[in-house]
């Protein structure tokens, strides 16, 4: 599972820093996810985010693999919940059109404009690429939220 964090003012975005959580396969399935809350946790408490942006889970051919991962994207929603912080879901097709342009862009396009757009990233996995790209949407929603809160105002 990949994370980044970035920070984000007005319209300039600072990459914070970024990975991959990795599990043995071998290991039993509530083990792996006890292992990825307490990663998560400690990310979470290191790095002290305001906000936890997550792709929703799609539907994948495979249905044991669309419970594990919908079983994982629930752990690190608690984690967030019970670090009080602010929770958005993004539909994978909202993130790619957020950063790339095209709701459909291969994961190829999404890290390049990753690397373009946090060029101190240095991002390589795919995984981490993605994560990144869920915290620049939500970063572009949020200005855009901003901006309509102080027309309202």
């Amino acid at each position: 599972m990949g994370w980044g964090v970035i920070e984000f003012s007005g319209t300039r975005l600072t990459h914070v820093a970024h990975g991959v959580l990795r599990s043995d396969a071998k290991t039993q399935l509530a083990e792996r996810l006890l292992i990825l809350h307490e990663a998560i946790a400690a990310i979470i408490a290191e790095l002290r985010p305001e906000a936890l942006a997550i792709e929703q889970a799609f539907v994948a051919k495979d249905p044991s693999a669309a419970l594990k991962l919908g079983q994982a994207r629930a752990v690190v929603l608690l984690a967030a919940a019970r670090a009080g912080l602010a929770i958005a879901e993004y539909a994978p097709n909202h993130i790619k059109k957020s950063v790339v342009g095209v709701g459909h862009a291969e994961k190829v396009q999404v890290q390049a404009m990753v690397r373009r757009l946090l060029p101190t990233s240095q991002v390589e996995a795919a995984d981490a690429a993605d994560a990144l790209a869920c915290a620049i949407a939500h970063a572009h929603l949020s200005g855009t939220r901003a901006k309509l809160l102080a027309a309202l105002a």
